[in-house]
C-alpha cells in the first residue's frame, strides 16, 4: 500500500503523507514514503526530508459490530537542506 501526498506547508517546509486502509494496518513501505517526501521538498528547494512527530490515525467509518472499518494514517515529514548546499 502506498502512502500518498496529502498536505504540507511550504513556508513551515513540511510534508503530511496519508495511506487509507480497513481493519488492519497494513504493511506500509517506508522508503517509498520518505522518497515521496524527498521529490515534494525538492520541488521547494530543499534538498532532502525526515520523518517526525511519529503517525496518526483516524477513523473515517465506525461499525457498532467491528469497530473502525475506515481509518487514515498520517505521518508528517521536515523538508531539511544539507548543510554544504548552496543557497538558491
Amino acid at each position: 500500500m502506498d502512502w500518498q501526498a496529502t498536505g504540507g506547508s511550504r513556508g513551515d517546509g513540511t510534508v503530511k503523507l496519508s495511506v487509507q486502509y480497513g481493519y488492519a494496518v497494513p504493511q506500509l513501505n517506508e522508503n517509498q514514503a520518505l522518497s515521496l517526501a524527498v521529490q515534494r521538498c525538492a520541488a521547494w528547494g530543499y534538498t532532502g526530508a525526515e520523518a517526525f512527530g511519529g503517525t496518526t490515525s483516524v477513523c473515517n467509518q465506525f461499525d457498532k459490530y467491528l469497530g473502525c472499518i475506515d481509518n487514515i494514517l498520517t505521518k508528517e515529514y521536515q523538508c531539511t537542506t544539507e548543510k554544504n548546499a548552496v543557497p538558491h
